[in-house]
């Protein structure tokens, strides 16, 4: 199963959509919710590059972006590629 990690705040309909398609693949992840843990923020703009929107998804490690990036990996295959590498 790939390592997938959803950073995420309580009140975001990117990261609901975002978790939605991650469901329908049958995948599971860890949200760590940055609105509640001002490190986790620091900790996400870190792996990010300094993106400060949510969410940012990594798979196995490797930065994803947020919603619109993985709906695009999907289209594209990248996320199937992701989904199948090891951290």
């Amino acid at each position: 199963m790939p390592k997938i990690e959803v950073y995420s705040t309580a009140v975001c309909p990117y990261c609901v959509s975002a978790k939605n398609l991650l469901k329908s693949k049958g995948l599971e992840w860890t949200e760590v919710r940055v609105d509640s843990d001002p490190a986790q923020r620091e900790i996400m703009l870190a792996r990010s590059g300094g993106r400060r929107t949510v969410p940012q998804i990594f798979i196995n490690g490797h930065h994803v972006g947020g919603f619109d990036d993985l709906a695009a990996a999907d289209r594209n295959g990248k996320l199937a590629q992701l989904l199948e590498t090891t951290a």
